[in-house]
């Protein structure tokens, strides 16, 4: 059985979790403590953050495709968090079954690979060749699948990974990444076709809302062996909320709206954040958007 087969038993109702996992995480705080001090463990600002997220199958479609993770872990200089959203893409559940692929894949690279990383002297160069190399084996997985089944199924990925006040943005395809702070700041370009007319000039952005050829992507996990994974870092601070979701969520939306609803400084604890992913998502399904629609709200305090 390949190991894309044995992702399937664990399916998507299993991938869609809020997981905090302080065991796995026990070896690096042990680590830790035997090296000099400081030993490998940069100077960092000691940030905290709180979470949510919310998925939903749409009003049109019988299965979600859509795959979200949440993970996170208190190290010896604060907290790590790995929060990713995936857009599965195939007939029946084959979407589903690409999508808990690259999400199971990088929640065992959070518990088994990250904690060795935090200790490498390059950290930041050693993270970023993780994370390709990561989503690299997920889209190999994904490809044996289709050549074992004759089928042809993807999946985007944008994934968020903090490392205490650093973040790393992992993009393939039409899912997006936004930062809020005093304003609402796309951390992602789209990989599809109408994205890149718009950039050439051929197309206006107001044509490819519309343009029927918007939902074609350039590149996805699982379609082709070479794969251009984007990843991009920076910095954090307290007061700023990032909000990663699927392309059923921001098709009904605007930015002066997500920033209305989603200004960092009013949350005072997650409850409140669930309950406003649970209504921007409620939002986009009374406009009629026949997608999934999945978002994860993650809040630096």
């Amino acid at each position: 059985m390949s190991s894309f087969r044995r992702h399937r038993l664990f399916g998507l109702s299993q991938s869609i979790r809020k997981v905090n996992t302080p065991s796995v995480w026990s070896r690096l705080i042990l680590v830790a403590d035997e090296q000099a001090p400081n030993a490998f463990l940069p100077e960092v600002k000691n940030m905290a953050f709180i979470h949510a997220y919310h998925t939903d199958v749409g009003i049109k479609k019988k299965t979600n495709q859509d795959a979200v993770l949440v993970k996170t872990a208190k190290t010896p200089n604060g907290y790590v968090g790995l929060f990713v959203v995936c857009d599965g893409m195939g007939g029946l559940d084959q979407g589903e079954l690409a999508s808990a692929t690259v999400v199971r894949g990088l929640s065992e690279w959070f518990e088994e690979d990250l904690p060795d990383l935090l200790h490498s002297e390059q950290q930041d160069d050693a993270i970023r060749t993780a994370l390709e190399t990561c989503v690299t084996q997920q889209n190999e997985k994904i490809l044996e699948y289709g050549d074992e089944t004759e089928s042809q199924i993807g999946t985007t990925v944008t994934a968020l990974l903090f490392i205490h006040s650093r973040y790393y943005i992992v993009h393939i395809g039409d899912s997006r990444a936004y930062q809020i702070r005093e304003q609402v700041t796309r951390l992602t370009e789209d990989q599809t076709l109408v994205a890149r007319e718009v950039a050439r000039g051929n197309i206006t952005p107001e044509q490819a809302l519309k343009d029927p050829r918007r939902n074609v992507l350039l590149q996805c996990v699982g379609a082709t062996r070479d794969i251009d994974v984007v990843i991009h870092t920076g910095e954090t601070e307290p007061g700023t909320l990032f909000l990663l979701c699927t392309d059923g969520f921001y098709h009904k939306i605007t930015e002066d709206e997500l920033f209305e609803e989603l200004r960092p400084n009013q949350f005072l604890n997650e409850k409140q954040l669930k309950y406003k992913a649970i209504k921007l998502v409620d939002a986009v399904k009374e406009r009629k958007e026949v997608d999934n629609i999945s978002i994860v709200l993650a809040h630096v305090v």
